[in-house]
């Protein structure tokens, strides 16, 4: 991944999105926000406990940086739905967003889940979507995949999938794993009570036709990198990092 700064922000970009300009995304670190405490600083996470005032003020740099009118969210719930923005209403439960839209940012908000950006070229549509073990365990991603065939047309061959940092393998323990995961998803345990959910999304993401080399995962544990990442898992009480995808 890349990592650039500009006017006291700190983001990382995605290798192999470079060859698209017309793709303007960012993982953003926690870096250069106006939060304080355990959000401290740039939380973009609205039921964090964080005063909402300055969670917006913290979404307006991005925005500001990116160049774009807005930033779209939903209400993550850890389900596996997938919508075009332009059936989504404000604050809807939705995991997965979609948009062809030019300039409409696309928010995940994640400590220690993933966010995904999808970029069809072919279409000129991307989607953001947001996936924690629960997400796995329903395999958003495939959905993802199908809603873009079956809405847009997309060859999942032609998509270029991107994952954020997230809990990495040491630290991704399930002890009560047979009441959680499927039992097709145990191969991913590589010792007792972990799993791998980096391998498992990019199974997931092989098995729903996007080809390996058209996926890049960050491989960066939010857990074991504090001053960039918050992680709940570590902290309990903290804020979000913000992926965000818009089309420019």
């Amino acid at each position: 991944m890349i990592r650039k700064q500009k006017d006291g922000l700190t983001w990382l970009e995605f290798e192999i999105l470079q060859q698209y300009p017309e793709v303007a995304h960012g993982v953003f670190l926690r870096s250069g926000g106006n939060s304080e405490g355990p959000y401290c600083s740039l939380n973009v996470g609205g039921e964090t406990g964080d005063d909402k005032d300055v969670i917006d003020k913290n979404r307006q740099k991005i925005i500001d940086l990116l160049g774009l009118s807005s930033l779209i969210s939903s209400r993550q719930v850890h389900g596996d739905v997938v919508k075009d923005i332009s059936a989504l209403s404000l604050d809807e439960d939705c995991d997965g967003i979609v948009t062809k839209e030019k300039n409409m940012g696309l928010l995940i908000k994640h400590a220690d889940c993933q966010a995904a950006i999808f970029y069809d070229p072919i279409h000129r549509v991307i989607a953001n979507v947001h996936c924690g073990w629960r997400g796995s365990v329903q395999n958003i991603y495939a959905k993802t995949v199908e809603m873009m065939q079956e809405k847009i047309g997309t060859s999942p061959e032609d998509l270029i999938v991107c994952i954020s940092p997230s809990l990495g393998p040491d630290r991704s323990e399930f002890v009560n794993f047979e009441e959680e995961f499927p039992f097709e998803l145990w191969p991913f345990q590589f010792k007792k009570f972990y799993f791998n959910l980096w391998e498992m999304s990019r199974v997931q993401l092989e098995d729903a036709g996007v080809l390996s080399g058209n996926i890049e995962v960050a491989s960066i544990c939010t857990y074991d990198n504090p001053n960039d990442y918050y992680s709940y898992r570590r902290d309990k009480v903290t804020g979000r990092n913000a992926t965000v995808v818009a089309l420019k």
